[in-house]
């Protein structure tokens, strides 16, 4: 299971409200783990609607997508969303992860 903080969610609600593609009432924010990046592995955040396999979970009225694969690797992660002058921008915090690289980006397990 993960965690999505009110202001991640907050955030990602808005960005849907704001897309004029939003009239879909089943949008929501897919969370992916794909291969790539510095380390091996890298986090892929969109919004869209549920596929067939995917586990969906709901946090303060915002619905997350995830594929099984993804759901392994994310298992007791963490998503929130920073608003301020130097760091900004969604951040998962993944006790899974072994190494990251500087970015944050990319990760190993």
């Amino acid at each position: 299971m993960i965690t999505v903080t009110e202001s991640a969610a907050q955030k990602a609600i808005n960005l849907i409200n704001n897309n004029e593609a939003s009239a879909e009432s089943e949008l929501g924010l897919r969370m992916q783990v794909i291969g790539g990046g510095c380390s091996g592995f890298q986090y892929n955040l969109e919004f869209g609607a549920a596929k067939g396999t995917d586990k969906v979970f709901e946090f303060h009225g915002l619905k997350i997508f995830m594929d099984p694969r993804s759901t392994l690797y994310l298992a007791g992660s963490v998503l929130d969303y920073n608003d301020g002058l130097m760091d900004s921008g969604f951040k998962i915090t993944n006790p899974n992860a072994k190494n990251t690289c500087g970015c944050g980006e990319s990760f190993s397990v």
